[in-house]
């Protein structure tokens, strides 16, 4: 039994959902569940949307005209019939946010934002089962809400991993003997039947979830790269692809920012030591990378950039210590704010750390702090991080960079810095 994920880039038109089901077409005697993220940039226009309609900014019904033309565009692409049931099935989805727009928002931000984001992966999934039905691949939609159960922390929600695994087992086997399964990615429900999403690009983690609890041989995740690099090929003009990863490895790269995987996708899939490959649509003969148990190290050394960083710097205004109470105090207001650490460091009377920046939350975190500590920021920073360091790798990011704060163990480098010529 095998799981793919499919990501955004993957179905963004016509011709990249015939190459999806051409992949799938190898597949379609085996027991295979697919899981399926929004058409790219759907996600984002579907927060656009979200946020315009919570804040009357802008007209939210333009931002879902544009939304529902691209989908219809690639529907119009792949059907030749215009009465094609997925028209209909689709426009039906999109009618789900014009009922929510047509109402003045009184629910929560995050609550609205899982109602409306969701409807990327519901469209996009049912886009790519009907095509693959229309071409003879026997498939079933499946809604993801009605397995993937979890608690109602809307846009970070936590997985209920016994009831979401007794539901999964209980039907999906009996589907996979006779067909390929489509499903979502990202989104999952409450008991009470309202929608959830795992973080952004959850993508991954709702492959790993559907594969651990269908005891899966592997799983694969298609990508746009030939698989796991040793560095983002927009900040290094040469990379190497990685061939073989350790699950510990894999943990410490998605931990520190490398975007290739979830953070939360390894973790299931160690338990169960489920094999994970990350491949290319766009080559899939090509053998990818695979994450599976070994005691094989990185074989380059692995770079990880953030940029955008802030550093806050806190030290309490009575000069007490940063201990237990002061760290609980503060990471607790970090947690409020949905603010995600990068980088920390601290010492007797001072802590600090590098956060993306996401703007008006850190405003509000910087104004709780501000009772009880003195703080002090610096933005426009940039996070380096080398898994497997040396001098050489070292000296070879450094140019024309200044380190405001370093961090080091006997595997991993951690720099915050800043350009000179700033």
């Amino acid at each position: 039994m095998q799981v793919f994920k499919f990501g955004g880039a993957s179905v963004k038109s016509a011709d990249n959902i015939k190459n999806v089901t051409s992949i799938l077409s190898k597949y379609k005697s085996s027991e295979l569940l697919v899981v399926v993220s929004a058409i790219n940039k759907t996600t984002n226009k579907l927060e656009e949307l979200t946020k315009a309609y919570c804040t009357g900014e802008r007209d939210p019904f333009e931002l879902l005209a544009e939304v529902k033309s691209d989908h219809f565009t690639i529907l119009q692409d792949l059907f030749e019939d215009p009465n094609h049931p997925a028209f209909d099935d689709i426009n039906n989805s999109f009618v789900e946010i014009e009922w929510i727009l047509e109402e003045e928002p009184q629910d929560s931000y995050d609550y609205l934002f899982d109602q409306i984001v969701s409807i990327g992966e519901l469209v996009s999934s049912k886009i790519l089962a009907a095509y693959c039905t229309h071409i003879g691949i026997p498939t079933q939609w499946v809604d993801a809400r009605n397995y993937i159960q979890t608690d109602n922390t809307h846009r970070e929600a936590q997985v209920n991993w016994e009831l979401t695994e007794e539901k999964i087992r209980r039907d999906l086997p009996s589907i996979l003997d006779h067909q390929v399964i489509v499903t979502q990615g990202f989104i999952g429900s409450t008991s009470e039947n309202f929608t959830t999403t795992l973080g952004r690009e959850g993508s991954d983690y709702s492959a790993a979830i559907f594969a651990s609890c269908l005891n899966a041989e592997d799983i694969t995740i298609w990508k746009d790269v030939p698989g796991v690099l040793n560095a983002d090929p927009k900040w290094f003009e040469k990379t190497e692809l990685i061939p073989e990863l350790s699950y510990t490895d894999a943990i410490e790269l998605t931990y520190y920012g490398a975007t290739v995987i979830h953070p939360k996708t390894i973790k299931p899939l160690q338990n169960k030591k489920i094999t994970l490959s990350v491949r290319s649509f766009l080559d899939p003969e090509s053998p990818g990378t695979k994450i599976r148990t070994t005691n094989q190290t990185l074989p380059v050394p692995s770079f990880i950039f953030k940029v955008n960083q802030v550093f806050i710097s806190i030290l309490p205004r009575d000069f007490s210590f940063i201990v237990e109470d002061n760290l609980s105090h503060i990471f607790n207001l970090f947690h409020q704010h949905r603010i995600k650490v990068n980088m920390m460091h601290n010492s007797a009377i001072s802590f600090s750390v590098a956060i993306d920046d996401t703007g008006k939350n850190i405003d509000t975190l910087l104004v709780e702090l501000e009772k009880r500590y003195k703080v002090s920021v610096a933005r426009g920073l940039e996070l380096i991080t080398i898994r497997y360091y040396n001098q050489q790798t070292i000296d070879r990011v450094l140019v024309n960079k200044e380190i405001i704060r370093e961090l080091k163990d006997s595997y991993t480098c951690q720099m915050l810095v800043k350009n000179i010529d700033e």
